[in-house]
């Protein structure tokens, strides 16, 4: 059952809306070049978090995600402060893109299983007034992942915070590339607290 339906029967975040984007189906270089759904191309599983990124499909999905967030305030008024991006794998490491090179600052990013994408060059593409700096990020990644390997979610961890953002890095034992109910249970506790109902405020733990 999906996460989101879950939390609905338990009757969790009804004041929340959630959006669940679909990814374009594009070739997929290790998929032998047949299409899949992607937010980018990936050539290698070798070293996902240092080189051979799709730069062009990253920022292509990064410009996606950034014009949903304002069709929403268009047409909803919410503010992008009560908004909040996740995602698990590529999906997680998109969010994370996302959040970090948005102009707009959001309530909180989540990235399962994921890694940073473009490496250094992501730096650059920072806004300069960093208006997601304060931002909790939360991460979370299983130290058996053999896809995504538990070490680059380290690495992006480490590097955010070097980068000024803030992340809540968590490890999961014997987690492959997946998630478990311990991690969906930490995952609830970081929404509840940056999206709480809009007459209570927002943590800043």
């Amino acid at each position: 059952m999906p996460v989101a339906q879950n939390w609905r029967m338990r009757g969790k975040f009804e004041h929340v809306k959630f959006i669940f984007p679909n990814a374009p189906n594009i070739p997929i270089t290790v998929n032998f070049g047949m299409k899949m759904p992607g937010w980018y191309d990936i050539t290698t599983f070798d070293d996902l978090a240092q080189k051979s990124h799709d730069e062009t499909g990253i920022v292509r999905s990064r410009d996606y995600i950034q014009d949903l967030i304002k069709k929403e305030v268009e047409s909803t008024g919410i503010p992008p402060s009560r908004m909040l991006l996740g995602g698990f794998s590529q999906g997680g490491a998109l969010s994370l893109f996302t959040g970090i090179t948005l102009k707009e600052k959001i309530a909180g990013v989540v990235g399962l299983s994921s890694y940073l994408l473009l490496g250094d060059k992501a730096k650059e593409m920072i806004p300069d007034s960093g208006p997601n700096r304060e931002t909790p990020f939360f991460m979370g990644h299983g130290d058996s992942d053999p896809l995504v390997k538990y070490e680059w979610g380290q690495k992006t961890a480490k590097i955010l915070g070097e980068w000024g953002f803030k992340v809540d890095f968590r490890t999961y034992k014997d987690l492959v590339h997946s998630a478990d109910p311990e991690e969906i249970d930490h995952m609830e506790e970081f929404i509840k607290a940056q999206l709480p109902p809009t007459d209570e405020p927002a943590s800043k733990a």
